[in-house]
C-alpha cells in the first residue's frame, strides 16, 4: 500500500481536515510483526545514513496537543542509535531568541549531514499559536509562508531532506486521551491548564492548520496528513514514510580511509 499517496497533501491543493478522518486505517489491521520489520529497517537505513554522510533527514511533528508527537519518537524512534539521531522540542522563544529572526533557533537545530533530526513542534508554531492568540499582526505571520518555503526549499538543495507529519487527532480522541492522563498517576506530570484551554480555540487552530498545509506542502517538503486516533496505526505510518524518504537517498556505505589490503594484525 503507498501511504505517501492517502496522506500526503499535493502541492497547490487546498485542503479541508473534516475531509481526512482521523480515524482512518485506509483498510489495513494492526499488524506488530510489519510494524518491527519496518522499524528494523529503519535502523539499518540510519546506519547507513550515518556512514554515508552525504544527507540529512529532518522530521518535523506537528499536531494539536495529545496527538501524539511525544508517542511517535517514543515508539519510531526508539531503537535507532542515539549518536546520529538528535530531538528538539520548541517551546516559547527565549529573549534571546526574540531578538532575532523567527528562523534563528531553527537553523540552529537543523541536523548535521549523516544524522536524524526531529522537531518536536517547529517554525511553524509561528504561523500558528501567533495566529490564533494574535501574538503578533496578521501582515507580519502571512509573510513567514513564504519564508519558510524559501528556507526550506534551501535545506533540501544543500542535502536535508524534510518530511512534515501533521498528526491528525480528533476532538473526542483528544478528550479521552486527557481523560485517561486525569485518571493515571504516573501521566499526570502531563496535564498543562493551557493544554485544556487551547481545546477553546480548537476551530481556529484547524483554520490555521489548514491555511498551513495549503501553503507549505511544497513538491520538495510536502505535508502528510497522518490519521493520529489509532497509535498504532500513527507510528506504522510515520515509520513507514521514514523508511521510503531514507531508500530514495540511495545511500551507500563510503570506501574505507585505508588500504585494506596493506592492513596487518600481529
Amino acid at each position: 500500500m503507498d501511504l505517501s499517496k492517502h496522506c500526503i497533501v499535493r502541492p497547490g491543493n487546498k485542503l479541508r481536515l473534516r475531509d481526512r478522518d482521523p480515524r482512518d486505517t485506509f483498510g489495513k489491521r494492526r499488524d506488530d510483526k510489519a510494524l518491527e520489520k519496518t522499524l528494523n529497517r529503519l535502523r539499518e537505513l540510519q546506519h547507513l545514513l550515518y556512514a554515508d554522510k552525504r544527507y540529512a533527514l529532518l522530521i518535523v511533528l506537528q499536531g494539536l496537543d495529545a496527538s501524539g508527537k511525544d508517542g511517535t519518537i517514543r515508539n519510531v524512534m526508539s531503537g535507532v542509535n542515539p549518536q546520529g539521531c538528535e530531538v528538539t522540542s520548541f517551546k516559547a522563544p527565549s529573549v534571546e531568541e526574540l531578538a532575532h529572526d523567527f528562523l534563528w533557533r531553527i537553523h540552529k537545530a537543523v541536523p548535521n549531514l549523516g544524522n536524524i533530526g526531529i522537531f518536536n513542534r517547529s517554525h511553524y508554531e509561528d504561523v500558528l499559536i501567533v495566529r490564533v492568540h494574535e501574538l503578533v499582526p496578521r501582515e507580519v505571520w502571512q509573510k513567514r509562508f513564504r519564508q519558510i518555503n524559501d528556507f526550506e526549499q534551501m535545506l533540501t538543495e544543500n542535502g536535508v531532506a524534510i518530511l512534515k507529519f501533521f498528526l491528525h487527532i480528533s476532538r473526542q480522541e483528544q478528550r479521552n486521551r486527557f481523560e485517561a492522563r486525569i485518571r493515571d498517576s504516573s501521566r499526570n506530570w502531563k496535564l498543562s491548564l493551557p493544554d485544556f484551554e487551547e481545546r477553546q480555540h480548537w476551530s481556529n487552530y484547524t483554520e490555521a492548520y489548514e491555511e498551513v498545509l495549503h501553503k507549505c506542502s511544497t513538491t520538495r517538503a510536502p505535508w502528510y496528513v497522518v490519521p493520529a486516533d489509532h497509535k498504532w496505526f500513527r507510528n506504522y505510518v510515520v515509520a513507514e514514510l521514514i523508511v521510503r524518504a531514507l531508500n530514495r537517498m540511495r545511500l551507500k556505505y563510503p570506501p574505507p580511509s585505508v588500504d585494506i589490503s596493506k592492513v596487518t594484525l600481529e
